[in-house]
Formats: C-alpha cells, sequence, structure tokens
C-alpha cells in the first residue's frame, strides 16, 4: 500500500504531481493563460479595438480611390475618344446650339481661365494630389470619401495632360470638349472637380469633418 502511495502520490504528499489546479498552462499564443490574458488577468483588447477603428477608415480610403479611379478613367477615354474623332472636325451639335461637342486645347486652368499660368496650375493640381493623399490617413465619412475621390480623379485626368501633351512636360494644353452656349468649353476632369469642391462646401456647412465628427458653430 505505502508502495502504491508512493508511486501514485497523494495531494498530502511532498513530491506529489500537480493537481489540475496546480499545472502550468498556457495558450497556444504563449500567454499564461488560456483565456487570452497576459498573465496579469487583464484581457488583450488594444491591438482588438485599433484593428476594429481601422476597418472603417479603410473601407473610406477604398472608396476614395475608387471613385477617383472612376473619375479618372472616365475623363482619360472621353479625351482619347475626341482626339481621335472629334479634333479637326466640326463640331457636333448635341442639344442644337445650346450644347455641342467641340474639341480645343486649353493650356488654362478649369473653364480656360490663365492660360498664361500652365506650369503653375500644373503645381497646384500636384498639391491638391499630396494633400488628398494626406486627409486619407484620417478619413472617416463616406460623403468625405466621394468628394475628395472627385477632386483626385478631376486632378489627375488634367495632370495627365499637363504632363504628356504638348507643348511640353509641364506645360501641356488640356483636352477640353463640352461647350454649352454662352459658357466656357470645358471636360470631365473639370465636372468632377467641381462637383467635388461643391460637396465639399455643403459638408463643411453642415458641420462634417473629414474624420466622421460633427462641429456646430
Amino acid at each position: 500500500m505505502a508502495e502504491a502511495e508512493r508511486i501514485i502520490g497523494t495531494p498530502d504528499t511532498p513530491g506529489a504531481g500537480p493537481g489540475p489546479e496546480q499545472r502550468d498552462v498556457r495558450g497556444t499564443d504563449g500567454t499564461d493563460d488560456v483565456d487570452g490574458t497576459d498573465g496579469t488577468g487583464r484581457a488583450d483588447t488594444a491591438a482588438d479595438a485599433d484593428a476594429s477603428a481601422a476597418r472603417p477608415r479603410r473601407r473610406r480610403v477604398a472608396v476614395l480611390f475608387a471613385v477617383a479611379a472612376f473619375a479618372y478613367a472616365l475623363d482619360l477615354v472621353s479625351k482619347l475618344l475626341v482626339v481621335a474623332k472629334l479634333e479637326h472636325h466640326r463640331p457636333i451639335e448635341i442639344v442644337g446650339d445650346w450644347l455641342k461637342f467641340e474639341a480645343i486645347r486649353n493650356a488654362g486652368a478649369a473653364f480656360g481661365f490663365g492660360e498664361a499660368f500652365t506650369v503653375i496650375f500644373t503645381v497646384i493640381a500636384a498639391a491638391v494630389i499630396v494633400v488628398i493623399a494626406r486627409l486619407a490617413r484620417k478619413l472617416y465619412s463616406l460623403p468625405w470619401a466621394i468628394a475628395l475621390g472627385l477632386l483626385l480623379g478631376g486632378a489627375l485626368g488634367n495632370l495627365t495632360d499637363r504632363i504628356f501633351r504638348s507643348p511640353g512636360v509641364f506645360e501641356g494644353a488640356v483636352v477640353d470638349f463640352i461647350a454649352p452656349k454662352h459658357f466656357a468649353v470645358f471636360n470631365l476632369a473639370d465636372s468632377a472637380i467641381v462637383c467635388g469642391g461643391i460637396l465639399i462646401v455643403l459638408l463643411s456647412f453642415r458641420g462634417l469633418d473629414p474624420d466622421g465628427t460633427v462641429h456646430k458653430d
């Protein structure tokens, strides 16, 4: 009997094997407890909170770049078609004299203003792209994502013309073709920029910030 007790061990005998409550149990992730704590009884929730907070921002940034890519692609394709099919041809009347498609080369800013400052407008467009990229790091608002996406796509569309079209790099003339009666000729990139700007003004009046917070003056 004594020999059996020595081999099996009892809770009262020195050197006995640890009972279930005495075992050093470790989780598969290296924590001291199987319940996911760090050994001090404190749950490891900081990383989960950070991940949960980052997911909405990533979705908004994805919307921003999706809108920008759509606006940029639409502008690029329209300009390629205009240069190939409409340039050096008679204007196409869409709504009588009120709206025509007429290909022109614009060395100025949107709607043909400031033709003597082509390089400056190129720098401004590049600066707008950088600012939007910085704002994307704290973007949690869906309307702001759409507005900034329109601005980004429009800025990229006209900047592509500035860089790659004649007469030279950073001095290229933008292709415009939408010609309403008694108004300047413009393109889809200009339209995206204007729509994005109007949306930003409306959001600002409502007190909605890019990070999703709402303030009242």
